[in-house]
């Protein structure tokens, strides 16, 4: 058995294989390239919905969404059309740090809001509230507000001017920074996790900015994952023989061409019944009503005894399944087709919580992003982001590799603690999954 060592895993928020992979080939990211030349280094599949709050949900506990029971960032509860939003308490499974030997440092790890008591530290992430909740233990509050944290980049300041969010973004990592470097030294920890979210903000609103090398914006681009490449190779050089470290993204990144309305293509077939102005809620839903969609693209039949004025009976389902699955199969713009892929639930989820889970989940096509506004009066438009999430090009690297390939492919974001467990102990299980 492999002598204990300490368990680092570092979480790049939305990062792409093939970004990471380029700028540090590029020499941006030296130390990511020293990595990758001796480690392990995949794509994995992301969760289904490929959004933060499923996937580090399933990152943190092993689990599918049908296990922990998270299936976005909003829920209808049953029985109500009360719009939830589901936070650390909602999760259903033990997070690793919950049952581990050591104690740990969680530091900004999305969906972990409210910070819970454990052995060690815990400084949750977006969706956080309010700092005084996002900390466990409490005596740290001062040394945070001292220090200027800061739970998330303010996205809003890119509305008014992208050089006030640039500026935002680098005093958020650096505070961000401040913190883990005083935790890493201060704490006797056996596992550190720490999650760079602003990656994810930046590629939303400044895709192009990577992929354009004359854009107004690339050197800030490529500027905030040279500073994160700055504290991996201050990792590096304080790792001791025995420990493991592990990089990863929850999900991938790609240009954003069209923003697609779910609800708004179901209103226009007739499937959702909602007045369309400004104060559209879902409390609006009528009897009418066969079916609605909750971000990003979750579609749940408006059933009968599931929600007060649900109208579809069981034996309905099956047929208003396939007919709302040949709507989006047919759906098209500018000649594409909007959806990659058309998910039912039975095929994604299996857990005793998978009865709470979307009946179908649509996977965009390239460049085609869903949103599920009700307020939405359009199909499709073009809005200020420029990049998207995807569910096939998240990456795990792993330093050191010392694994076999018998499960090197067709990984995905819920098997990252079978690798740490192998890390830990030199074997794994690795559970039986399918991957489209």
């Amino acid at each position: 058995m492999k002598e204990k060592g300490r368990t680092i895993m570092i979480g790049l928020d939305g990062v792409p294989y093939r970004l990471l992979n380029d700028l540090a080939q590029k020499g941006v990211m030296p130390n990511v390239r020293r990595i990758i030349a001796d480690g392990f280094f995949r794509p994995l599949a992301s969760t289904i919905p490929e959004v933060s709050s499923v996937a580090w949900s399933s990152i943190i506990t092993g689990k599918n969404p049908g296990e922990h029971g998270i299936f976005g960032f909003t829920d209808i509860p049953p029985h109500t059309y009360r719009l939830s939003f589901p936070n650390f308490n909602s999760l259903k499974a033990e997070p690793f740090w919950h049952g581990n030997e050591g104690r740990a440092v969680i530091m900004n790890v999305p969906s972990t809001f409210p910070a819970k008591e454990m052995n060690g530290v815990h400084i949750s992430g977006f969706v956080s509230l309010d700092l005084m909740r996002s900390v466990y233990p409490q005596s740290l509050l001062p040394q945070l507000k001292a220090m200027n944290y800061q739970i998330d980049v303010d996205s809003a300041k890119a509305h008014k001017s992208m050089q006030l969010f640039l500026k935002n973004l680098e005093q958020t990592l650096e505070a961000r920074i401040n913190v883990y470097q005083y935790l890493w030294e201060r704490e006797k920890w056996q596992t550190f996790m720490l999650v760079f979210t602003g990656t994810d903000r930046l590629m939303h609103f400044l895709w192009d900015a990577y992929e354009d090398e004359s854009h107004r914006y690339h050197a800030d681009f490529v500027k905030h994952f040279c500073r994160i490449d700055d504290e991996i190779g201050m990792m590096l050089s304080q790792l001791k023989p025995n420990d493991s470290f592990l990089l990863m993204s929850d999900h991938g990144f790609e240009r954003l061409d069209k923003n697609v309305y779910v609800n708004a293509v179901l209103r226009q077939a007739g499937f959702l019944c909602i007045p369309g102005d400004s104060d559209s809620n879902f409390g609006q839903l009528n009897e009418k009503t066969c079916a609605f969609s909750l971000d990003p693209a979750r579609i749940y039949i408006h059933k009968k005894d599931k929600y007060p004025r649900g109208r579809i009976k069981k034996n309905e389902i099956e047929k208003l399944i396939q007919e709302i699955a040949a709507v989006f199969q047919s759906l098209e713009i500018d000649g594409k087709p909007v959806c990659k892929r058309i998910y039912r639930k039975e095929e994604i989820y299996s857990g005793p919580y998978s009865a709470d889970a979307p009946d179908l989940v649509l996977i965009g096509n390239e460049g085609i992003n869903f949103h599920s506004s009700l307020k939405a009066t359009t199909v499709h438009d073009r809005g200020i982001f420029t990049g998207k999430h995807t569910h096939y090009d998240a990456f795990l690297l792993v330093k050191d590799w010392a694994g076999t390939d018998t499960f090197c492919h067709n990984l995905d974001v819920g098997q990252i603690l079978d690798i740490v467990n192998y890390l830990k102990v030199g074997k794994v299980n690795i559970h039986e999954k399918e991957y489209a």
